[in-house]
């Protein structure tokens, strides 16, 4: 006689309803990718009508796993002191959601150069696993980022995806974002176009979008001018600064192309500041679509990174070296979203 639904239901009596294994349904409902989408689905029905709820601290018992990840932020310094970018703050939404859809606690705290991260997460099996959101100088960083898998740390990081990566790494296709930019601005028949953002190893993802945006030029017969790229970090004064060290140099532009909004935002304002009229003498393009490019006088056409398949992707290559199978893709498409800063 087949095994009955007991009074308080179990993880075997949704594997006897659900007709598969035990260990299927534990794989099942923390999410693992192992499971066929539709298996996955019946099991998840069948638990939510048995009205059955994981029990963590046996599982964890039983997998030697804390079902917890550590979400680090590298600090940026902003304007209201919070030390986060704000385009971060729209991920951390969606790698929230994403963690509790798979059953996992998040823990979140700042990551710093001098720290042991793997000492204080996974090595005292605080968390199974690091997902960090920010860098700075890349070349300083990879160290890090050696250390790490040097010692075995489970990590993802968010950033520049190529064959070169550190450990696992999930991004936009910048190269192919920058395209979708300069391809704009061309279509608007703006031929002189500025790139504020640093160019170079030191900041990949920057330089990534210059790469697109240099590829669209050369496309269309346009050789792009050292001249018209300035360095900048993510930051309104340090767009501020770069769209002013742009006008000083006194070559010609009529639009720019800023490695994110904030370096947008604080270029909209150094170009007011010398008179230029957005986007009638200069069109403008940022990167993220962070809240503000919206309030912007003009609002900023911008470059929308996909938050909420970025959130899916970062948790899932975390569990993905957990349970020992293959990472899942790593890149991400991007899209334009034009508004009046770069209007015809």
């Amino acid at each position: 006689m087949g095994r009955q639904p007991s009074s308080k239901p179990t993880s075997f009596d949704i594997a006897y309803l659900a007709g598969v294994s035990q260990p299927t349904v534990s794989r099942a409902l923390r999410g693992s990718r192992s499971v066929s989408l539709a298996t996955r689905q019946r099991i998840e029905a069948i638990a939510r009508e048995l009205n059955y709820s994981v029990d963590k601290n046996a599982s964890s018992l039983r997998s030697q796993r804390s079902n917890t990840i550590a979400l680090l932020f590298f600090e940026d310094p902003t304007p209201d002191e919070s030390n986060i970018n704000p385009f971060f703050l729209s991920m951390l939404g969606s790698i929230t959601r994403q963690c509790a859809a798979r059953g996992l606690d998040l823990l979140i705290s700042f990551q710093k150069m001098e720290d042991d991260w793997h000492v204080r997460y996974q090595d005292s099996h605080r968390a199974d696993g690091l997902i960090l959101l920010g860098y700075g100088d890349y070349t300083l960083y990879k160290s890090r980022l050696e250390q790490l898998v040097g010692h075995g740390t489970h990590f993802v990081r968010w950033g520049s995806v190529d064959e070169g990566n550190i450990g696992a790494t999930v991004g936009s296709d910048n190269v192919g974002a920058g395209r979708l930019a300069g391809d704009h601005l061309l279509e608007l028949g703006r031929r002189r176009i500025a790139f504020l953002g640093h160019a170079d190893e030191h900041y990949p993802e920057f330089a990534d979008r210059y790469q697109g945006l240099c590829a669209a030029m050369l496309a269309q017969g346009i050789a792009p001018e050292p001249a018209l790229q300035v360095d900048a970090l993510t930051a309104e004064d340090a767009g501020h600064a770069a769209a002013q060290a742009l006008i000083a140099r006194g070559v010609a532009f009529d639009a720019i192309f800023a490695a994110s909004d904030l370096i947008a935002i604080g270029a909209m304002r150094a170009l007011a500041e010398a008179g230029l009229n957005v986007p009638h003498d200069v069109a403008i393009v940022g990167f993220d679509d962070i809240p503000a490019a919206s309030l912007t006088s003009p609002p900023l056409t911008t470059i929308m990174q996909d938050m909420k398949g970025a959130g899916e992707l970062l948790v899932d290559a975390v569990l993905a070296q957990v349970e020992e199978r293959p990472l899942p893709r790593t890149t991400l498409p991007a899209r334009l979203v034009v508004r009046r800063s770069s209007a015809g």
